[in-house]
């Protein structure tokens, strides 16, 4: 039988398992699951997931290139400076160094004072930028730090991955469903690495970092 991992946190279901305590029995094939049926540790959709293969030696490319084509260096706006630093700021916090982290989000919110609004701030337009991070922006950030052997660079776009994609799943279920998606229910957030969880109890671990619960706060919304 099939197994399918969960692109965000890498929960595996296992056709041949199914999950007994959720009252899936053992055998409950992927195609039988409802449509609604979420990740059990992190929230994911079904559609967030993908049939887990065995990878062979000789399926995987034997040399990346040896450069990649970049024009020049570009200069940073002062969104990407913003949050260039906020992130240092949470990799800071994360090792124990308060008075670091402090000082990068002082530049964080100095630099993000001094953005200027974006111009189409449509739902659309977000998607759209998401969906080039993970197809484009992602993977040649990965075969560059693989060349560097810059391991700091590599989970850090783990992380940013799993958190866009995550990103990307509550705006498209926004987009089909609405305010609906957001009733009667919570939303919560890791200061650390940014992912998003939307239920109805707050979480032991975030599943993307593994920082404890005391990390992830809880958005309150607007009445």
């Amino acid at each position: 039988m099939k197994k399918y991992v969960c692109s965000i946190c890498g929960y595996v279901y296992s056709e041949d398992a199914g999950i007994p305590k959720d009252g899936i029995p053992a055998g409950t094939s992927w195609e039988e699951l409802p449509k609604e049926w979420t990740c059990p540790l992190c929230g994911a959709a079904k559609a967030d997931f993908s049939e887990q293969k065995e990878i062979s030696r000789a399926a995987m490319p034997e040399d990346l290139p040896e450069e990649d084509s970049i024009d020049a260096l570009q200069e940073l706006s002062f969104g990407q400076l913003s949050a260039l630093f906020s992130n240092l700021a949470k990799g800071c916090e994360k090792q124990y160094l308060p008075e670091e982290s402090e000082l990068f989000l002082r530049l964080a919110e100095y630099y993000k004072g001094k953005v200027h609004p974006f111009e189409d701030n449509s739902l659309s337009s977000l998607v759209e930028l998401m969906e080039k991070d993970i197809n484009s922006g992602i993977p040649m950030s990965n075969r560059l730090a693989e060349r560097e052997s810059d391991r700091g660079s590599l989970r850090a776009l783990v992380w940013g991955e799993k958190v866009t994609r995550m990103l990307l799943s509550h705006l498209k279920k926004y987009e089909s469903e609405g305010e609906a998606l957001l009733q009667h229910t919570k939303i919560y957030f890791c200061e650390i690495c940014g992912f998003i969880y939307i239920g109805d109890e707050l979480l032991d671990i975030c599943p993307v970092c593994k920082v404890p619960n005391t990390k992830i706060t809880q958005i309150e919304r607007g009445k």
